[in-house]
């Protein structure tokens, strides 16, 4: 392991960084005096203002300790910290970190707490170059373990009375990602990113005429040999118009390959959504004995991935 300490990281929303004296006040405001925050922590909410500031003139004296990583959160909208991520052990031996993390009950369910995860166990692969990250929650307290989930982390167990917290004696469900599994989910989400790019770079709603709009939505496909086709819906006033998904999958054909591995297509408010009946008919009829396969992308902000397997399990041949 190589320790950096705590370095400032920086997400499409939040400032990750050392705490400083300033940071007591809103710490003590936004989260550290709030009981239902800390209901399965392992330390009390604080009763007063001088006990968040002693909290973080302690963190404050521990950020020249390399070994050492106290995250504040802050949200840059607010230019305030919301909360704090931490590796609350380190151990060189089997290179690994154990992460912990809280936020205000203001911001929860906005999936702040997995962007600040995420960029997390980033740093601890890339930078400390650790072989595993891994962290904890009390089953009672589910939605811990679901942000854990979304940053690709696999649960490994629950260990039945295995700590203590607020609650007193508590079951610990343990979750963790290995630098191996790091490693290809970055490739996997590389691709991914590599078609949205695509699909976006040609994602243009314009009217063509006064009866032919096109563009507004835009979709890429990977092949099996590699290769990225894009096209876009073109909107008509009779039935001559087309999906996106079924032009890019044309023009595909048009090059002399037939086998589709992925699929992404963004819709006209910039989501991602799954193909049209008739443009999963198409793939099925071009595939029809592999596929179930194709991978769709849902969800490109969740990384929610279903295959057309699922989404026909029954044709009508």
């Amino acid at each position: 392991m190589e320790h950096k300490g705590t370095k400032t990281i920086e997400t499409e929303r939040l400032i990750l960084r050392p705490f400083n004296a300033e940071d007591a006040e809103p710490m003590f405001r936004n989260w550290a005096s709030d009981p239902e925050v800390t209901k399965f922590l392992t330390w009390p909410a604080h009763e007063s203002a001088e006990v968040t500031r002693w909290i973080v003139e302690n963190w404050i004296n521990g950020n020249a300790a390399p070994e050492r990583y106290q995250w504040a959160i802050e949200l840059k909208q607010i230019h305030e910290p919301i909360g704090s991520i931490s590796a609350v052990k380190t151990d060189d031996r089997t290179e690994s970190a154990t992460i912990g993390y809280c936020i205000g009950r203001n911001w929860w369910g906005q999936g702040i707490t997995a962007e600040a995860l995420r960029a997390v166990i980033d740093f601890f692969f890339c930078e400390v170059k650790v072989n595993c990250v891994n962290a904890c929650h009390d089953p009672r307290n589910p939605n811990s373990g679901k942000v854990m989930k979304k940053c690709g982390m696999t649960y490994e167990g629950t260990w039945r009375a295995g700590g203590v917290n607020n609650q007193g004696v508590c079951d610990e469900s343990w979750y963790s990602i290995l630098k191996k599994e790091y490693e290809n989910k970055t490739h996997f989400n590389e691709i991914w990113d590599k078609l949205y790019q695509k699909a976006l770079a040609v994602q243009n709603s314009r009217k063509v005429s006064d009866y032919v709009e096109a563009g507004c939505v835009a979709a890429a496909i990977l092949t099996a040999a590699g290769n990225i086709y894009t096209g876009v819906c073109v909107d008509t006033c009779s039935t001559l118009g087309i999906c996106a998904e079924r032009n890019a999958i044309f023009n595909m054909l048009t090059n002399g390959e037939h086998e589709i591995k992925k699929v992404l297509a963004i819709m006209t408010d910039g989501r991602t959504g799954a193909p049209c009946g008739a443009c999963r008919e198409l793939m099925v009829q071009l595939m029809p004995y592999n596929y179930r396969n194709i991978e769709i992308m849902l969800d490109y902000e969740q990384k929610k991935i279903i295959t057309l397997g699922e989404l026909t399990p029954r044709w009508w041949i």
